[in-house]
């Protein structure tokens, strides 16, 4: 088995903070109830991976998805954004670490700081980067 090398790609690097810069506005959009620039952002492939911040393990996109529209129906409101980006390429992979920082809103009105711990990995799927898994911190107002 051979193991691709790690190389720094500029602009690979800029066209991942790109799909990530996505990513989150799909992200906001979720939190109004719009599933659907979600759904573009993610591979629709049965090998990817979602652990959000409600808990839960699911995997391949039917499960995935159902997931985020699950946390669409909830209708959060509010905002969150990257900071603290890492980016790691290899190959038509690009693992992403970052702090998400924002607010939302709680079952009872009440506005709540986000901040969580976000471990990431895009693929290249016809020349656009893709989130095929995500892992981040749990949310204790979301278990």
């Amino acid at each position: 088995m051979s193991i691709n090398p790690i190389v720094s790609n500029p602009a690979e690097e800029v066209a991942v903070e790109a799909a990530l810069a996505e990513f989150h506005a799909a992200l906001n959009a979720m939190f109004s109830g719009d599933l659907e620039p979600m759904e573009a952002v993610w591979s629709h492939r049965d090998d990817v991976i979602y652990m959000g911040p409600a808990g839960g393990y699911r995997i391949g996109w039917q499960q995935v998805r159902a997931d985020w529209a699950a946390q669409a129906a909830l209708k959060l409101g509010g905002s969150a954004h990257p900071e603290q980006i890492r980016i790691t390429l290899n190959g038509n992979q690009a693992i992403v670490c970052n702090i998400v920082k924002g607010k939302n809103i709680d079952p009872e009105g009440n506005p709540m700081p986000v901040s969580l711990r976000v471990s990431s990995i895009f693929r290249r799927e016809s020349g656009q980067w893709k989130v095929m898994t995500m892992h981040t911190d749990l949310l204790p107002f979301l278990r």
